[in-house]
């Protein structure tokens, strides 16, 4: 049976590392949008791809120019969830320092500080390209209203049509 002293190290240990885990839980989250936005960005990707040969010379020209961008993206995404990812390895890093102090009773706040600091260093690299992936994202493409009047004008126009039986 643990002496009550041991069980009170446990304790401490708990509690100093339960606020590194609720920045890994944060962390995760951020991995699950980004990879969300990798996959989107690798679909769009391939969807342009299939329908690359029935395009005339003009939207070949913008469609180099979409997977141009999109290369881009999936460049910036890429590198956002490899600096989270490794953000979130230095956080578990932390937490086994503080674990291993209190069971050793080692001096070792400065290594978990540094882990701690070169964790969020890492979560700034990674959030800043996903910022950067973003903002190419919304300065690439336009949404114009007068395409969709212009289909829906079209549509109109096809279901007036007398049809044969």
């Amino acid at each position: 049976m643990p002496s009550p002293e041991n069980a009170l190290f446990v304790q401490q240990a708990i509690q100093l590392s339960v606020a590194p885990v609720f920045l890994l839980t944060g962390i995760a989250g951020l991995l699950g949008v980004m990879a969300n936005r990798l996959a989107r960005i690798i679909d769009r990707a391939r969807e342009v791809g299939r329908g690359w040969s029935s395009l005339d010379a003009a939207a070949v020209v913008a469609a180099r120019l979409e997977v141009a961008n999109l290369e881009r993206r999936r460049h910036l995404a890429s590198w956002a969830i490899n600096c989270c990812t490794g953000a979130a390895l230095l956080v578990c890093t932390v937490i086994v320092t503080l674990f291993i102090e209190e069971f050793l009773r080692a001096d070792l706040k400065w290594l978990a500080g540094g882990q701690f600091i070169a964790a969020m260093l890492s979560v700034i690299a990674g959030l800043s390209c996903f910022l950067a992936e973003v903002y190419i994202a919304t300065h690439a493409s336009r949404i114009d209203a007068q395409v969709f009047e212009i289909r829906r004008a079209a549509g109109d126009r096809q279901d007036a049509s007398p049809t044969r039986s």
